[in-house]
């Protein structure tokens, strides 16, 4: 119970909007060495490991190390999870272990960290840890480096080997909250010749699933700018649900990107609640604002409704795997972690993104 009123304060490492461009274009100038120039680019923001385990390869290749590793130190009790997904012919899931498990198996050995990342820039990925000394960890993906045999098998389609005369190339970053999501897209933006498509991936608050459930929105709100943002989501449900066995795919959703975890309540969420909103996350609004000036020849906007459903400079997609439920749970916004129970969701939607730029560029080339 608080007794007194209490004076929070914060100190900003960068405290002007020149500064945090100053910022994320450093960021972006200690990626450049790895993007060709004049190559068309998709930009990601998910996480560090999702593309990376499904076009890589490394956790597939070497299932009988991690599996022994497992057996060895009893990590979470995966092993049995493991065999009975096995037994009961749940490929999907028992891959998603092995890509859950391979954090654990890198942390047993430092060495392995780096045999994973000349295996993945064998296949045509290279990360960069920290670019400029930001925490956004970023990869540049090759699409014509990509080994075919290497992808997924649920990502195989007809036609799979022609993806490697494809010359695109995916941009995956560790994804950013708040206004800092919003510099590192403009400061990509500016970097590249031609964006192709730009997709967002991230954890949210759903007040209307359950944790692991997959939402896909067709309209988000915006606290920063407090623009609402009408726009054509290049996902849909049936693009993800091949994915899903658990959870639910809910698309048609209304996103509210809010400034803080730490300032959410039951009534500051009902009043949008009874607007129609029912995803919480931290990102898609300011994307969504850089997405805007990269489409339009001035600044976003502010208080405005804006449509960016007829702009055709690039695909729009934007997708979030449900990992809180602040309405039946007293937890702030973001603050669980997913551990293994979210792998369906987190590859599902990673899984989709990553077939949908495969149908693209496979289409461009036939």
């Amino acid at each position: 119970m608080m007794a007194h009123d209490c004076d929070l304060f914060l100190r900003l490492l960068d405290g002007s909007f020149r500064e945090y461009q100053r910022s994320a274009q450093r960021w972006y100038q200690a990626i450049t060495p790895a993007v060709p120039t004049g190559r068309p680019v998709y930009f990601v923001s998910s996480n560090s490991h999702s593309l990376v385990n499904l076009l890589g390869g490394y956790a597939r290749n070497h299932k009988d190390d991690i599996l022994a590793f497992l057996r060895n130190r009893n990590v979470e009790d995966l092993v049995p999870r493991y065999d009975g997904a096995v037994a009961k012919g749940d490929l999907g899931l028992a891959t998603n272990i092995l890509y859950y498990s391979l954090r654990a198996f890198i942390h047993g050995d430092p060495s392995r960290m780096t045999q994973v990342q000349e295996s993945d820039a064998a296949a045509g990925i290279r990360t960069i840890l920290s670019p400029g000394r930001i925490d956004v960890d970023a990869q540049v993906i090759e699409l014509s480096k990509l080994v075919p045999a290497n992808i997924d098998p649920r990502l195989r389609q007809p036609g799979i080997e022609r993806i490697r005369e494809s010359d695109a190339v995916i941009i995956n970053i560790d994804y950013p909250l708040g206004m800092a999501a919003y510099h590192h897209l403009s400061a990509i933006s500016l970097g590249v010749d031609e964006l192709r498509g730009i997709y967002i991936m991230g954890k949210a608050a759903t007040l209307n699933g359950r944790v692991g459930d997959v939402m896909i929105s067709k309209v988000v709100h915006d606290e920063h700018s407090s623009n609402t943002f009408l726009f054509r989501n290049a996902l849909t449900a049936a693009d993800v649900q091949p994915f899903m066995k658990h959870g639910t795919v809910l698309d048609n959703q209304k996103a509210l990107t809010v400034r803080s975890a730490f300032l959410q309540n039951r009534e500051y969420m009902d009043v949008f609640y009874r607007e129609g909103y029912t995803v919480m996350e931290m990102e898609a609004g300011p994307y969504l604002s850089a997405a805007y000036e990269i489409a339009e020849p001035r600044r976003h906007p502010k208080d405005e409704l804006v449509s960016l459903v007829d702009q055709t400079s690039f695909e729009l997609g934007v997708i979030h795997y449900a990992s809180d439920t602040p309405y039946s749970r007293r937890q702030s916004l973001l603050s669980k972690s997913l551990s293994y129970f979210g792998m369906e969701s987190t590859y599902g939607a990673a899984a989709a993104i990553a077939q949908r730029i495969f149908k693209n560029e496979l289409a461009r080339l036939s």
